[in-house]
């Protein structure tokens, strides 16, 4: 069956056009746009109308890019920003108007569609997930079986993103020493709190969303971004420790203009580096899998399910359009 999936973060806008055949993706196409919807949240409470704009527009491209390909159901997901926000209400109707039925999700729901997405590469073995946005870092322990429940443990959303870290405290352009430092202990703090109370970690995290897969990217000067070569690669907290030492020192016009960087990703980079640096520190792990694998691909198989008249594995149902 064919299936659309949106994903409305707090930095990037994203569509996934897949097809699934026995409870498999087995071709798909994903678009990103950069539309910065939390600009400016984390301090006053709301969507700005400009960001607002930014996201209707790129939707508005989605759905032509979505009448195109015909799919048998789409579902339209909001995360971090708009949970916070107090006139989320305002996109949602801009979102209503061009045909799509949008949900703002919790984060315990993105959690569990991250983690399905994820695990169809490693089933059967217990690893740790970790899905770091703009607003919000999602966290899961646990493994899948195909065709058996997922069999989660210590699924937590916290209030951690790249936006967020950038907004709270990486005033200055570049940052000073003491806003970098206090930015990561921030981190590592509410990082520490969470794996305290695991009794043991898994062997294997693997990390999604664009932070990570950017990382890949400048750590391997790609000068054009390719999926296939980033999709499972290992990142060793070495590189991730290189990059933030290019970032630190430079202003973020001059980030924009490294190897493997998007210019709208520049701004909140450095905040994204140290979140992993300081997840990778405070759980423990030398080095982290890199999944190209996320909440859309975990949607398309949850959408798959709904449309085969199946319980949905993450037990939670979507809305969906057609």
């Amino acid at each position: 069956m064919r299936i659309a999936a949106i994903d409305l973060g707090t930095v990037s806008s994203r569509l996934l056009t897949a097809r699934v055949e026995n409870g498999r993706v087995v071709d798909s196409t994903k678009r990103t746009v950069i539309t910065d919807l939390g600009e400016g949240v984390d301090a006053t409470g709301r969507l700005g109308d400009a960001a607002i704009a930014r996201v209707v527009d790129a939707c508005a491209g989605f759905v032509r890019e979505i009448a195109a390909f015909g799919p048998d159901a789409v579902c339209t997901t909001l995360t971090s920003a708009a949970r916070d926000a107090d006139n989320g209400a305002e996109l949602l109707d801009g979102l209503a108007a061009l045909g799509l039925h949008p949900q703002v999700i919790p984060g315990e729901i993105e959690a569990r569609l991250t983690f399905y997405g994820v695990a169809h590469d490693f089933a059967g073995e217990r690893i740790a997930v970790a899905d770091s946005g703009g607003g919000s870092t999602e966290l899961a322990l646990g493994s899948y079986v195909p065709g058996e429940p997922l069999a989660l443990e210590a699924v937590r959303s916290l209030n951690i993103g790249c936006r967020r870290v950038t907004d709270r405290f990486l005033s200055g352009d570049p940052p000073t020493a003491d806003e970098i430092g206090r930015a990561a202990a921030w981190a590592h703090d509410q990082f520490a709190a969470y794996w305290q109370d695991r009794a043991s970690r898994p062997d294997r995290l693997v990390a999604v969303g664009g932070t990570v897969t950017t990382l890949v990217a400048m750590a391997h000067e790609l000068a054009v971004y390719d999926s296939s070569f980033v999709h499972l690669r290992e990142l060793p907290i070495a590189d991730v420790e290189k990059c933030i030492e290019l970032m630190r020192v430079r202003t973020r016009a001059q980030i924009a203009k490294l190897p493997g960087i998007q210019p709208k990703r520049a701004p909140v980079m450095l905040g994204g580096a140290l979140i992993m640096r300081e997840l990778m520190r405070a759980a423990g792990y030398e080095m982290l899998t890199v999944s190209e694998n996320s909440l859309l691909v975990g949607m398309a198989h949850t959408v798959a399910e709904v449309l085969e008249g199946h319980e949905p594995v993450i037990g939670w149902t979507p809305e969906l359009s057609r």
